[in-house]
């Protein structure tokens, strides 16, 4: 099988540094292209960084990018204009950067995941089922933990799994939105679904939803050991997507959840 040709942004970032470190070990992937938003004055795997241009991605078949927002957005504008596939596992999204992915979309193959990781896809579908299934008997909320360097909050999963929430009831996400705690000891249920972000050492990921009716308590969790699993679902949906034609993606469609 021919190698894919990959080009990693954000390459001296926690998950850029992972992807890299995945990748050597991994025999469907050839790293030619790594940028960061500043020079780098060193080789990496044997590369040296370039900024996000035209020249740097254009001998890559496929772009993988865990960065921030305003960076995914910049990658994509060129990734559209040179026809490359992308991966993004980036989180923090507007809703109209949503919208301006979506566009994107149209011109080229797109998988977008707020996380990578096969568990966390199950959980989520769980949630879609038990929300479904409980009814509006029961109120829900998110509570995640993330390392102290994580940014935005709720994280990228947390709003995935408020999402699955709402899809189960078959209601809008945006407008079941509700209050978003940060660094709570406890925080209450309410008709909205409300969300608690711990930030603390260096904790790679701990995420759980429960549905209370008063009555009973039904929790879903899911906690993360080790940061390779999110590299390894990114190359997963990396070679899923490379035969596919221009569309929005999940891992849903990659794991073939219905």
């Amino acid at each position: 099988m021919k190698k894919i040709n990959l080009a990693i942004t954000g390459c001296m970032g926690r998950m850029g540094q992972q992807i890299i470190k995945s990748a050597k070990s991994n025999n469907s992937f050839k790293i030619v292209a790594l940028t960061e938003s500043r020079t780098i004055n060193k080789k990496i795997a044997g590369i040296k960084p370039g900024l996000n241009t035209d020249k740097e991605f254009k001998k890559s078949n496929l772009i993988i990018d865990f960065t921030v927002p305003k960076c995914t957005l910049e990658v994509l504008k060129i990734a559209a204009k040179l026809k490359k596939r992308m991966v993004i596992g980036t989180t923090g999204f507007s809703k109209k950067d949503e919208n301006l992915i979506r566009k994107y979309s149209k011109k080229i193959p797109i998988l977008r995941a707020g996380n990578m990781s096969l568990g966390i896809n199950l959980l989520m579908y769980l949630t879609e089922i038990a929300s479904k299934s409980l009814g509006n008997n029961f109120l829900s909320k998110v509570f995640e933990i993330h390392h102290k360097h994580k940014k935005d909050h709720p994280s990228g999963t947390a709003l995935m799994l408020g999402k699955g929430i709402a899809v189960g009831k078959n209601k809008n996400f945006y407008k079941l939105i509700g209050k978003k705690y940060l660094n709570k000891k406890s925080f209450p249920y309410d008709k909205k679904i409300n969300f608690n972000s711990i930030r603390k050492g260096e904790i790679i990921g701990e995420h759980e939803v429960t549905f209370s009716s008063g009555k009973e308590i039904i929790t879903l969790n899911h906690e993360a050991f080790d940061r390779a699993l999110y590299s390894e679902g990114a190359f997963t949906a990396a070679k899923w997507l490379i035969n596919k034609k221009p569309g929005l993606y999940s891992m849903r469609d990659v794991l073939n959840f219905k």
